[in-house]
This record gives C-alpha cells, structure tokens and sequence, in this order.
C-alpha cells in the first residue's frame, strides 16, 4: 500500500510542476487575439450568424449534452481488451482500473484526435478566411467530444451536469490567459472534495458564451496564416493538430489529478481505519 501511495504522490508532483508551468505569462498572448479582431470586421454576417447557432449548441451542451454528448461504450470496450481478466461494464468499473491503463487510453485518444484536427484543419484551410469561419466552432466540437472522453477514461460521467461544467473549465483553461489559468486551475484542484466549488461552478453556468468565446480568440497567431487562401491548408493541419494536443493534455492533467487525489483520500481512509480495527481486536 505505501508504493502504491508513493507512487501517485510521485505523479501528483508532476501534475503540480505542470500546473506551474501553465501559468508562466508569454509574450504572445495578446499580440495573437488580433486576427479574430480582423475576422469579426470582415466576416459576412450570415457566418457570423451560423457561427452563433453553433456556440448556442455548445451551450445547451452544459444544460443538457446536446448533440456533442458523448457514448462510454467504445471506451469501455477498450478498457475490456486491456484488463481481459477484469469486469468492465460500467463507470464505476473504470474508476477502479490501474492508473497507467488510464493514462495509456488517455495518450491514444490524444493522438488520435490530434490527427483529426490536424485533417479538419487542413481541409478548412482551402478557403481562407471564410473556412476559418466554419473551423471554429467544428474544432470546439471535438474538444468537448475529446474532454468528455477522457472524463470517462478516468472514470468520470459526463452525463452529470457537474462533470460537464468541470469540462468546459477545462476547454477554458487550455485557452485562458496568464490571470484566467491560476483561477481555474485553483477551482479544479478543489473539485474532488468540495460540493460547494461544483455548485459554484454550476451557478457560472451563464457565463458560458465567454469561455467559448476566449477559445475561440486564443486561435490568435496559430490561426493567422490560416486566413490565407491554399496556403491556409499546411497551417491548419498544424495549428488543429496543436490546439487539440493542449486540449487533450489539460484534459488528462486535471482528471488524473482528480483521480490520483481520490485514490489518496481512500488509502488516507484504509489506512485511518486499520489502527482502530487493531484496537478493537486487542
């Protein structure tokens, strides 16, 4: 029991060094928001339209899920090929798998998201400016597929409405600049242990367009060269690929630092519970 908890005190310290390291401030950050400044000006306003019926669904994905509410099978599944000796059919049954089969489903559906963005972004990239409009919301899209699947590769339920608002913080906190990153990475880190932060969270529930709408400046300087007809091709393959690459690295940062602290919580409580059950017998 005492390696095991070292070892997710160990990863835990990772988690933490990583969480530092987000918050450091980069020169860019503001100079790479203009391009959307140009894009709000010189957009049609029938795209600008479609691009706000398809943020309105991105909300109702918090109410409700939406169109964008994921399945837990084909994970589950997965996670049945890789414990063949294990009894994996529901959630629950997840959240008791080892973390290194967690994590190894985590990074494969990374990579594997990551080279769709990478084909939606070059095909996007045909048409310019234009096309950068429809890439948007479609890349948003499959982050909240991408996030929802690494909530139930961790053993979480995105069913829950909770658990969709902790998505949304997390698609927030891939985006969110240098003040926005200790804020939120500060309300996550407390989620697993305070009902009243989750309803909190809840209540922010309003807000919601401002967070879709601060990933959708922080494309910024990735985005830039995407406006440009033909050449925007080799430049959204490799803006998607990236942008989807730091989704789903949040993703897995936050849940298994959700997951690592539960499982310490649980040896904490064995571990509290031996001594008495000691004394009782003496």
């Amino acid at each position: 029991m005492r390696n095991v908890q070292t070892d997710l005190e160990e990863q835990l310290k990772i988690i933490e060094k990583w969480e530092k390291e987000q918050q450091k401030a980069w020169f860019w950050e503001r100079i790479g928001r203009l391009p959307f400044k140009v894009l709000d000006k010189l957009t049609p306003a029938f795209i600008q339209d479609k691009i706000g019926l398809l943020l309105d669904e991105i909300g109702g994905f918090i109410q409700n899920g939406g169109q964008y509410l994921t399945s837990e099978k084909h994970l589950i599944r997965k996670y049945q090929k890789k414990l063949p000796n294990e009894t994996i059919q529901t959630i629950e049954d997840i959240q008791k798998a080892p973390l290194a089969v967690m994590d190894q489903i985590c990074e494969d559906l990374g990579k594997n998201r990551a080279n769709t963005a990478a084909v939606q972004g070059a095909t996007t990239g045909v048409g310019g400016i234009f096309t950068l409009a429809v890439d948007i919301p479609a890349i948003l899209g499959l982050s909240l597929k991408t996030l929802q699947d690494i909530a139930v590769s961790y053993g979480y339920n995105p069913q829950e409405k909770t658990e969709r608002m902790f998505i949304i913080k997390c698609l927030q906190l891939s985006s969110a600049d240098i003040v926005g990153k200790r804020a939120i990475i500060e309300e996550l880190s407390h989620y697993h242990q305070s009902p009243g932060t989750r309803n909190n969270m809840v209540s922010q529930i309003q807000g919601w367009r401002e967070v879709v709408y601060t990933y959708r400046d922080s494309f910024g300087w990735k985005k830039l060269f995407q406006m440009v007809p033909i050449a925007g091709i080799l430049f959204g393959a490799i803006s998607n690929r990236s942008m989807m690459n730091g989704v789903a690295e949040t993703g897995m940062m936050m849940y298994k630092k959700r997951r690592i602290l539960e499982k310490l919580a649980e040896i904490e409580k064995e571990n509290e519970e031996c001594p008495r059950e000691n004394r009782d017998q003496e």
